[in-house]
C-alpha cells in the first residue's frame, strides 16, 4: 500500500564531517538541544551518503577535502567555524557550495534552524531511479520506460519523468511512438545556472501518458555527433524533478560515462536488468561492481529465457543483489516496438517487473534494498 503524500517521518541524522574536536562537541550540544540525531564520519565518504542525507555540517578542512573530491553540489550544506569566519572559510564555503556559513558559539540559532528546516522527510519529496542492463539488448530500456507507464497509470507520484541517458541507445521517443511529438530533446535543453524548473520540463517535454514526461536523446543522423549530455545538465534534471516531488527513471548508457556517475550518486535506487545467460551474468558482475563503487541501493530483475537453465536465485546469488522480480519474455513485444511503440498490457512479465520495481520505493526507506 503507497503512503499518503502528506504523511511524514523523522529524517535520518543529520551527516557531520568536522575534523576540529572544538567543532565538533559544539555541534553535538547544539544537536542535543535540537534533539537532532548525528552520523558523525572521517572523509572519505560514499557520494551516496553525501546526497542522500538530509542535512551535511562540515568545517573549513573537511569541505575543502569535499571539493576536491568532487562531491555533486547539493542543497543541505553548512560550514561551520570556531568564531567569525575568514577569508579561507569562505572560500571553502564557495568550492563546495555551502548554503550557509555559521560561527559557533554565537550563531548556534542559526544552526538550530537548519536542523528543523531539514528535519522530515515527505512523502512529497521525488525518488530517482536508476535502470541499467548487463550489456546491450538487457532490456534496461524497455524495463524503464514500462515502469515510468506504469507509474503514470497508477499516479504512483503526481508526474513522472522518464530520464534518457543513452545517446547512443537510439532515443526512448522511437520506443515510445514519441518521435513525431513536438517538444524539447536533449540537444534542445538550455540549463542555465545549473537549475532548471519541473514545471517548465512538464510543460515542454513530449508526453507518453498523462502525467508522464520523457526527456529523450535525439537521433545523430549521418554526419552529426550523438548528443552530448553534462553531468550538470544531467543533475539539474534530476534534481528539479526530484524538488517537486516527482518519479524520475533514468535509463543508463551501456558502460561508464562521467553523467552516468551524476546518476548514480544522485539515484535512490538503482535496478540491474541481467538476461538469465552466461555471459550476461558476467558482465553484469563487472556492472554491479562499478555501480556499487558509487551507490550500494540496487535490485536486480532477471529476465528470461534461460537456455542455459540459469536460475533468477542463482544469478543473485553470484552478484549479492536482492532478487525484485524474475520475468519470461514478454509474448508479441517486439512486434509492439516496431509497430507503434511500447504500451503496457494488462498482464504479463514487463508489468510484474514494473511493478516490482515500484513496490521497494512503496516504503519510504529505499537504503534497506541493499
Amino acid at each position: 500500500m503507497e503512503l499518503e503524500a502528506a504523511q511524514v517521518i523523522a529524517a535520518p541524522p543529520a551527516l557531520v564531517l568536522i575534523h576540529d574536536g572544538r567543532l565538533r562537541d559544539e555541534v553535538r550540544r547544539i544537536a542535543a538541544a535540537a534533539e537532532r540525531g548525528l552520523d558523525e564520519r572521517g572523509l572519505p565518504i560514499g557520494r551516496h551518503s553525501w546526497a542522500a542525507a538530509p542535512l551535511v555540517i562540515l568545517d573549513t578542512a573537511a569541505s575543502a577535502a569535499c571539493a576536491e573530491a568532487g562531491y555533486l553540489r547539493r542543497i543541505g550544506v553548512v560550514l561551520v567555524t570556531d568564531g567569525a569566519p575568514g577569508l579561507p572559510d569562505w572560500q571553502a564555503a564557495a568550492a563546495v557550495g555551502a548554503d550557509l556559513v555559521i560561527a559557533l558559539p554565537g550563531a548556534a540559532e542559526r544552526l538550530i534552524e537548519k536542523f528543523a528546516e531539514h528535519a522530515e522527510y515527505r512523502h512529497g519529496d521525488g525518488v530517482v531511479i536508476a535502470v541499467a542492463g548487463a550489456g546491450g539488448g538487457a532490456g534496461a530500456s524497455t524495463l524503464a520506460a514500462a515502469t515510468a507507464l506504469r507509474s503514470a497509470a497508477r499516479r504512483f507520484r503526481s508526474d513522472t519523468v522518464l530520464v534518457d541517458a543513452a545517446p547512443l541507445g537510439g532515443g526512448l521517443d522511437l520506443l515510445l511512438g514519441l518521435e513525431n511529438s513536438t517538444g524539447p530533446r536533449w540537444s534542445d535543453l538550455v540549463v542555465e545556472d545549473g537549475r532548471i524548473s519541473a514545471a517548465a520540463l512538464h510543460a515542454a517535454l513530449p508526453a507518453a501518458a498523462p502525467g508522464l514526461s520523457v526527456l529523450s536523446c535525439g537521433r545523430g543522423g549521418a554526419g552529426r555527433l550523438p548528443t552530448e549530455i553534462t553531468p550538470a545538465a544531467i543533475h539539474a534534471v534530476i534534481e528539479a524533478g526530484r524538488a517537486a516531488g516527482d518519479l524520475v527513471i533514468c535509463d543508463l548508457p551501456t558502460g561508464p560515462a562521467p553523467h552516468t556517475e551524476s546518476i548514480l550518486d544522485s539515484a535512490d535506487l538503482v535496478v540491474l536488468v541481467v538476461p538469465a545467460r552466461l555471459r550476461a551474468l558476467a558482465a553484469a558482475e563487472s556492472v554491479t561492481t562499478y555501480i556499487a563503487a558509487r551507490n550500494p541501493n540496487q535490485g536486480l530483475i532477471v529476465r528470461g529465457p534461460a537456455p542455459g537453465g540459469l536460475t533468477a536465485p542463482e544469478i543473485a546469488e553470484v552478484l549479492d543483489l536482492p532478487l525484485l522480480a524474475a520475468v519470461r519474455p514478454q509474448p508479441g513485444l517486439a512486434t509492439r516496438l516496431e509497430r507503434g511503440g511500447l504500451t503496457l498490457p494488462r498482464r504479463g512479465p514487463l508489468l510484474t517487473a514494473a511493478d516490482a520495481v515500484l513496490s521497494v520505493l512503496s516504503s519510504p526507506v529505499t537504503q534497506g534494498v541493499r
